[in-house]
């Protein structure tokens, strides 16, 4: 690999032929992918609270999807995609075609067989597993009942999207960021024509999401088949447990089941206390979500997809300096884009949620509401960011023990700061405030694991850069502070002055900060990889 050096506090560009010099490339194909599934995303839940506002069934629904959707964290791109890719990536660089899709099969066949196992059991007994999820509905056996009926329906979804995942492992294992960036849109689309087009037909209307979900599921799994024909990599499920490298998928699996995914935990935790609180707790946690995952995952989680692979080929092939190099370089880029994030999140917290949700079913009472969570979640971004940067870096060197020690950490510290601000009134601002800052512990830790494990140590500049990045952010906090409106007067305006003042601060925004950024010598070659 050409030789890097640092100047004005970032490193220079690579040399065009080094085997990396595509990760910025491929970072912003998957951002880009992700941005229109995130986009679409936020129109989603736009219809959701114009069409069905904050009501008992649109909690019930949102607790119902939760619980698939949290183990898709774990089984898909969670704990299997951590496992999985650092193995495909060692038997890419070291073994034939052949043995490559031999693997594909035996996963595929492995990880099917366990969910439709797993799934017909959960879906069976749902009216039992659901009593201690959906304790809070259990006071009222119509709400109950629904939920059970939402629960079967979306639950499947977890077989569908796990496939789905591993499909979209492959691919990008071989450098196809773009179709599995994108396959995530298509759930979105369903939810969004689910609400328009098969609602009004139903007794229950919000039923129409949790059928949109289950299609959803089978569209994005046979979107992604054509592609890995491409390849020929196209999984035909093949029986065998003796395959050494699912073995190893497996052992590094069962630890990483909990380690990777102890914010969806977290996240999971908080949902199930807001159901003991008044109506609406659930969706505003939900909304609020939401619109913290748009940067999340727009760029936190685009990031972490691109350098797994990368990661583990640099460990297999004993590099330590450019897994080192690697590392930093994503640390850098998720401090540029967590950080004006959050001030954006915090300073415009109800001009966005009016905007985007506010109606006669999303009142101004449940913008108050939900800009509370929101600001709390929002304070934990560059953590949530940190957790999809630091992880891989276990996960792709085999490590899947060290991250479920800390993850055990995260979640009991959590545990205990959601009893405490609940009891001290907190209520759902409470819940949102102690999964961000159990997130902070999390990634602390990691860092100072990878740190004393000499796997990662700072690249020269770093003073220079976060001194740029903390000019930059008070600049923006001072243009957002003095141009933005108060909440009253958001609310009297038309939905159409709402969307060109929100669009004018946000790309104002963005205008300034990057401005300020390029004024103090920061170029967007320093992040060339």
């Amino acid at each position: 690999m050409a030789e890097r050096r640092i100047e004005n506090g970032a490193p220079e560009d690579m040399s065009a032929d080094s085997p990396e010099a595509g990760l910025l490339k491929a970072s912003g194909v998957t951002g880009s992918m992700t941005m229109f599934s995130r986009v679409l995303g936020l129109a989603r839940d736009i219809v959701i609270a114009r069409v069905f506002g904050v009501t008992d069934a649109a909690d019930v629904f949102f607790l119902a999807n939760k619980i698939p959707n949290f183990l898709r964290r774990l089984f898909a791109e969670g704990a299997f995609n951590q496992a999985f890719v650092p193995v495909l990536s060692e038997y890419r660089s070291q073994k034939s075609h052949k043995e490559v899709l031999t693997l594909v099969n035996s996963v595929a066949s492995s990880l099917g067989g366990f969910l439709f196992l797993f799934v017909t059991l959960v879906v069976l007994a749902a009216p039992w597993i659901g009593f201690p999820i959906a304790y809070g509905f259990t006071d009222e056996p119509q709400k109950f009942a629904l939920f059970v009926e939402m629960f079967r329906i979306t639950f499947p979804y977890l077989l569908l999207i796990s496939l789905a995942a591993l499909c979209s492992s492959v691919l990008n294992a071989y450098g196809k960021f773009a179709v599995p960036a994108f396959t995530p849109a298509l759930l979105n689309m369903t939810l969004i024509g689910s609400s328009f087009l098969l609602a009004p037909h139903l007794k229950t209307p919000e039923l129409a999401l949790a059928w949109g979900v289950l299609i959803a599921g089978f569209a994005q799994l046979f979107f992604q088949l054509p592609f890995l024909h491409q390849i020929n990599l196209l999984p035909n499920p093949k029986i065998s447990r003796s395959h050494e490298g699912l073995i190893r998928i497996k052992k590094l699996m069962i630890p990483a089941l909990f380690g990777v995914s102890v914010t969806q935990i977290n996240l999971l935790l908080d949902t199930f206390i807001a159901s003991l609180l008044v109506t609406g707790s659930v969706s505003w946690l939900y909304f609020s979500d939401r619109l913290m995952e748009l940067p999340l995952g727009t760029f936190g989680i685009a990031i972490a997809i691109v350098i797994l692979p990368t990661l583990s080929r640099k460990h297999a092939e004993s590099s330590g300096r450019e897994f080192s190099e690697t590392l930093d370089w994503a640390l850098r880029l998720i401090c540029l884009i967590a950080l004006p994030s959050t001030l954006g999140l915090v300073l415009l917290a109800e001009p966005l949620l009016v905007t985007l949700f506010q109606n006669e079913n999303f009142t101004a009472s449940d913008v108050v509401s939900a800009s509370g969570s929101l600001r709390a979640y929002a304070f934990g971004l560059l953590a949530f960011m940190a957790i999809k940067v630091f992880s891989p870096g276990y996960f792709s060197r085999q490590d899947t023990k060290t991250p479920v020690r800390i993850g055990i950490v995260a979640m009991a510290s959590n545990m205990i700061m959601n009893v405490v601000f609940y009891l001290n009134g907190m209520a759902h601002v409470g819940l949102a405030l102690a999964t961000s800052i159990a997130a902070f512990l999390n990634a602390s830790l990691l860092f100072l694991g990878l740190c004393k494990e000499k796997v990662f140590y700072f690249q020269r500049g770093w003073l220079l850069y976060l001194a740029r990045i903390l000019i930059a952010n008070l600049i923006l906090s001072l243009f957002l502070f003095i141009s933005s409106s108060e909440l009253t007067t958001w609310l009297s305006w038309s939905t159409r002055a709402q969307i060109l003042e929100l669009g004018m601060l946000v790309f104002g925004g963005v205008s300034v900060y990057f401005t300020t950024l390029y004024l103090l010598g920061l170029r967007w070659a320093h992040f060339q990889r």
